[in-house]
């Protein structure tokens, strides 16, 4: 249930990238006065900070950069040819090229954190004290609201591998949190979230799985919403209240004008966020071992 972005909200999103990239020096082939753009300095850094000891694999670089394949692969020849990298294979599968820095790649990553830091001092350097820690809670604003808008959340197969991952999380959680632990059994049947009885989603981040959702037919006209879950690297973003929308969504889709759910009562904030979203606490509307607290919310397309 997303509306269309403004022309304004385009604008100002193009202006700060014009005016962000041009003051950290993203345009100057020679990024922080070293001998290489950006994308080859960034390529560095993240060898440096995600390698371990036998580096990181090409693949895995591709996913947390974004890169295609054959520029990836440019670069690293790249950087081989200058004496910062080594390519090798992988110990225990031919398969994974890897990455790793050779001590020449360690000493420029170095220098490159220096003046890296040195850049940040300057800008703060010429703000108040207090204009600084909002600039600070700007960027680390900024910076939870681009990870989550880069997030899918798609339609699968409920007996798909990555559904049943998420629920095997949503499940060991519950069972970590429930003073009574909490039974798999409980776990909705993947036929009831399927075709014309429901459907089952999964939030992606960079291709992993980090977030679920499922919904299913209750009564005509009314779905319930099940197994709501986000793994602990991304919570607190906002990305539980973007599962639920897309689930309301979904209900709409299929004319199910009513959704309701149930929580445990040790879920607090589960409840805070329903209620914040518009769910109203009702009575009982089933027997569930682990229900303590009833919601329902009316939909309006």
């Amino acid at each position: 249930m997303t509306e269309s972005v403004s022309t304004e909200h385009v604008a100002a999103f193009r202006r700060f990238n014009r005016c962000f990239t041009r003051r950290i020096g993203v345009l100057n082939d020679h990024y922080l006065g070293q001998d290489r753009p950006l994308g080859e300095a960034r390529l560095l850094f993240e060898i440096a900070t995600a390698g371990g000891p036998d580096g990181i694999s090409l693949r895995e670089l591709r996913t947390r950069l974004g890169l295609d394949a054959g520029y990836l692969s440019r670069m690293t020849k790249r950087l081989q040819g200058r004496g910062m990298v080594v390519l090798s294979a992988h110990p225990e599968d031919n398969r994974l090229r890897m990455a790793r820095l050779t001590p020449a790649g360690h000493a420029e990553v170095k220098e490159q954190n220096r003046r890296a830091d040195a850049l940040a001092t300057g800008v703060l350097e010429g703000l108040a004290p207090d204009l600084r820690a909002q600039l600070t809670d700007a960027m680390t604003t900024a910076a939870r609201l681009l990870r989550l808008a880069a997030i899918t959340v798609k339609p699968v197969d409920a007996h798909a591998p990555d559904a049943r991952t998420c629920l095997d999380a949503y499940a060991d959680d519950l069972d970590a949190r429930f003073p009574e632990g909490f039974d798999r059994s409980d776990l909705v049947a993947p036929e009831k979230v399927s075709g014309e009885a429901g459907a089952f989603f999964v939030a992606y981040e960079e291709d992993r799985p980090v977030g679920c959702g499922a919904l299913r037919r209750l009564t005509p006209g009314a779905g319930e919403i099940k197994h709501v879950w986000v793994h602990p690297d991304a919570r607190r973003l906002g990305l539980a209240r973007r599962i639920l929308q897309t689930l309301e969504a979904e209900a709409l889709r299929r004319s199910w004008t009513v959704v309701r759910l149930d929580t445990h009562a040790t879920l607090s904030e589960a409840q805070t966020m329903y209620r914040a979203c518009g769910y109203t606490e009702i009575p009982a509307y089933g027997e569930h071992v682990y229900a303590s607290h009833w919601f329902e919310k009316r939909l309006a397309p």
